[in-house]
């Protein structure tokens, strides 16, 4: 009906969350599947420097918001012939970034909470990817309220690095449609993984 199917909610609100799934399956019909990306960083200073506030505000969204959506939806996937629960954590969720250490610590709860829920739904018609992205060509530092102090020329070498997000957006649905138990995005998130898992205080020390 040339309607954009879309619905606007705070991640953190734990009773709109709870309300989302069937109002998803009133107006648009049943779900299959959740893809849940909704992040934000933290500004690029050490944990010290830190406020409270931003700690909470980091945790509620990457960590409380994907709990909160994957239980809501979870029992209309598992009562569909077959579903499907995809969970962005990151790059950061694997491998230490300096200044973005409570986001990493965020990003690494949703890596064992997803890995952990694909152990669950073994034997179910849920299937369960955890996807690992690296630096993705998004406006999660505006959208985060956080900058990034470069030069013009920095910015530019910066952007010639990222991932787009349609290309992205392909790997996770490739991801999907090979029942992955893991997908990484950009040939950085792969360097960094291979690199991690055979020498990890090696690799941490080059970030």
């Amino acid at each position: 009906d040339g309607v954009l199917p879309s619905h606007v909610l705070d991640v953190t609100d734990r009773t709109a969350v709870d309300a989302l799934p069937e109002q998803v399956r009133a107006r648009w019909g049943p779900v299959d599947g959740l893809v849940h990306c909704a992040g934000v960083i933290q500004p690029f200073v050490r944990t010290s420097d830190l406020d409270l506030a931003t700690v909470e505000r980091v945790l509620a969204v990457n960590w409380w918001g994907t709990l909160y959506l994957t239980r809501a939806f979870l029992p209309l996937l598992l009562a569909r012939p077959e579903g499907y629960v995809v969970n962005v954590s990151s790059m950061g969720g694997f491998l230490p970034v300096p200044g973005q250490t409570v986001y990493g610590a965020s990003k690494a709860a949703v890596k064992i909470f997803t890995e952990g829920l694909h152990a669950e739904c073994v034997g179910t018609n849920v299937h369960v990817t955890a996807v690992f992205p690296g630096g993705i060509a998004t406006n999660i530092t505006t959208n985060s309220g956080v900058t990034i102090p470069m030069s013009d020329a920095e910015a530019a070498a910066m952007a010639t690095r990222l991932t787009t997000p349609e290309r992205a957006a392909r790997d996770i649905c490739d991801g999907m449609e090979r029942n992955a138990y893991r997908v990484l995005i950009g040939r950085d998130a792969k360097v960094m993984d291979l690199l991690y898992r055979l020498a990890p205080r090696r690799a941490a020390g080059l970030v």
